[in-house]
């Protein structure tokens, strides 16, 4: 399969879906397309998250605040799966969880984004010629690749032909060139909490807030093991297991599906409540 992230809303991840059927016939995967506009941070925490339970898979993501800019497109072997999208840190996260969860090679490539004539950016297809006779108002512009829109005219099809390669060999693939240091590509590192043990105390901050208002902190589950109850940035809050630990409306602290401490509110909304947004500070206390 091939799967897809963006932060494009709607519709323009149906014109990367086109352009891949033009040229493969697998199944395609949506992760998510709503994520906040050029939110590296939220994208790179999610697919780290979601794509380890994917089976093997070539993931295209597309959050690209520097489209059109001199960074670089690139390719992820990371260990079964590929990754196709932009050199801006947002792909080494999830790239670095499934290498763990496989214990597989972790290998770097640039798209070469002037080979249009390439097997990369050009492998054969057949699309459907439909008969049409143009209105003289049938207008549109020169075709030709954008330079707003690479998720269509370069990383849609550089998926394609990734997809369709043996991961051993993408290194033979007209248009793609080894990357010999992981190390010169942009890095993006989630932030991690400083715990402290005497007196006991977590730093850390969100890292994102889910659809259902939960605030996602960095900080381990671990911290509030066998606690009744925490201080959230000077406010005392019950720990629950569950979310109907506490009434409906009242605040909670709890261990969120992926491991780390979220203050949320029972059938509320918890960025509210404790007036947090993503990059925010917080202190948790006994």
């Amino acid at each position: 399969m091939i799967t897809l992230t963006s932060d494009f809303g709607s519709p323009y991840p149906a014109a990367m879906k086109g352009v891949l059927y033009q040229r493969t016939d697998t199944r395609l995967v949506d992760i998510a397309h709503d994520f906040p506009r050029g939110d590296i941070r939220t994208a790179a925490f999610w697919l780290r998250e979601t794509l380890p339970y994917y089976p093997p898979a070539t993931n295209l993501v597309v959050v690209d605040p520097g489209v059109g800019t001199d960074r670089r497109a690139i390719v992820f072997r990371a260990g079964e799966h590929a990754l196709v999208g932009p050199d801006n840190g947002v792909l080494l996260p999830p790239a670095r969880a499934l290498v763990n969860a496989t214990e597989g090679p972790l290998e770097a490539f640039e798209i070469d984004e002037s080979a249009t004539e390439s097997d990369l950016l050009d492998i054969p297809h057949t699309p459907v010629e439909i008969p049409h006779t143009p209105e003289p108002t049938d207008e549109r512009p020169p075709s030709g690749r954008s330079t707003t829109f690479h998720g269509r005219d370069i990383f849609a099809p550089a998926a394609a032909a990734v997809h369709e390669t043996p991961p051993d060999r993408l290194g033979s693939l007209e248009g793609l060139a080894p990357i010999d240091s992981i190390d010169s590509l942009v890095d993006y590192k989630l932030p991690t909490a400083a715990i402290d043990s005497d007196p006991p105390r977590a730093r850390g901050e969100v890292l994102v807030v889910d659809d259902f208002g939960n605030v996602i902190t960095n900080v381990p589950g671990e911290f509030i093991a066998d606690r009744e109850s925490i201080d959230a940035n000077g406010e005392r809050v019950p720990v629950g297991t569950t979310f109907a630990s506490v009434r409906t409306g009242e605040q909670l602290a709890t261990v969120g599906s992926h491991g780390y401490v979220e203050l949320d509110v029972n059938d509320g909304r918890g960025d509210d409540a404790y007036d947090l947004g993503s990059g925010d500070g917080v202190l948790l206390e006994p």
